[in-house]
């Protein structure tokens, strides 16, 4: 299996990423630690978290799925080397300012909250440390000139951008340059094949003319591409299920049908097919999915060696796309 480089970092990772927001949550720390075993022994070897993990359920305060991790590397410190660890910086210290989420991005939050992110995952080094979103209030010379700081100390080795417009990629890229900091090489956003406007079009442009690879979340449109949901009976299976029911009109159909085929084909998970597509997509380095138990992941490390045909993927290219009625 060949791994990639992240844009222009010296990192290189498989083209699955293993999403770390259920440890602590919705995987316990025994199952967490039996997923990460399992993902590192199937080839994978990012990790991608963030200290607002899991913040949102009631008794936490943000940083548990940073804590499971660091568990687990204790346990086999022999694991750290063999894994690239992603963190974010921005939503556990952001607030809502006239509705709107503002990600806090000082300077000195960022600081703070790096070394908490350290202590927590149990290492002396970040591999990605992302801005978890975008926060236009703060000077890009000064959130950018943070991470650069914990570049230069051996903290973080390279810097991320999640949930960034083009127009604000583009301008972070050359804040970066023309003040001699450290250059984003990732970038973090919305993407899967019912969703596809999220990243085609200027901001996956913008990604890769500055050289950022892209790491896309939500690959599985919260579990629609996994075929679970295939009507309004259906919705009723999980909590997610009110997430998923736009899905079920239009194109949604259409690329579950596509996924049916490719499966009989291959004999590949839905969510193998969907995930290997994604990332075979331009400028996509790796696709983001997490698991909730062993067998949950084990349809996802599927993707780590699929290769669809090009037919394949112009069978999912025509199906996910968006029809627009004259």
């Amino acid at each position: 299996m060949d791994k990639r480089r992240i844009g222009e970092s010296s990192l290189a990772i498989a083209p699955l990423a293993l999403g770390g927001n259920v440890f602590g949550w919705t995987a316990d720390e025994q199952t967490s630690f039996a997923i990460l075993d399992a993902f590192v022994d199937a080839g994978g070897n990012m990790i991608d978290t963030a200290d607002v993990y899991s913040s949102w359920v009631e008794g936490h305060r943000g940083g548990e799925s940073e804590t499971v991790i660091g568990h687990w590397l204790k346990r086999d410190p022999s694991k750290r080397n063999k894994v690239v660890i992603a963190t974010k910086v921005g939503f556990l210290d952001g607030k809502l300012v006239d509705g709107e989420f503002v990600a806090a991005l000082e300077p000195e939050v960022i600081a703070r909250a790096c070394e908490a992110s350290l202590r927590r995952l149990g290492t002396d080094r970040i591999d990605v440390y992302y801005h978890h979103k975008d926060n236009p209030g703060i000077p890009l010379a000064d959130s950018l000139g943070a991470m650069d700081e914990l570049i230069k100390a051996g903290k973080v080795r390279s810097v991320g951008l999640s949930q960034y417009p083009p127009h604000r990629l583009e301008e972070a890229v050359r804040v970066a340059e023309e003040n001699g900091l450290a250059r984003p090489c990732a970038l973090q956003t919305w993407y899967n094949l019912v969703e596809r406007e999220k990243l085609e079009g200027p901001l996956r442009d913008a990604a890769m003319a500055n050289g950022l690879g892209i790491i896309p979340f939500y690959g599985l449109a919260n579990g629609f591409l996994t075929g679970k949901y295939r009507s309004r009976d259906d919705l009723a299976k999980s909590v997610r299920g009110d997430r998923v029911e736009g899905y079920l009109e239009g194109r949604g159909a259409r690329v579950l049908g596509s996924l049916d085929r490719i499966r009989d084909e291959t004999g590949a998970s839905l969510a193998a097919i969907a995930l290997a597509w994604t990332s075979a997509q331009p400028g996509v380095v790796s696709t983001l999915a997490s698991a909730t138990s062993v067998a949950q992941l084990d349809q996802l490390t599927e993707a780590l060696r699929l290769k669809l045909t090009p037919e394949q993927i112009g069978m999912l290219d025509e199906a996910s796309t968006e029809h627009v009625e004259a």
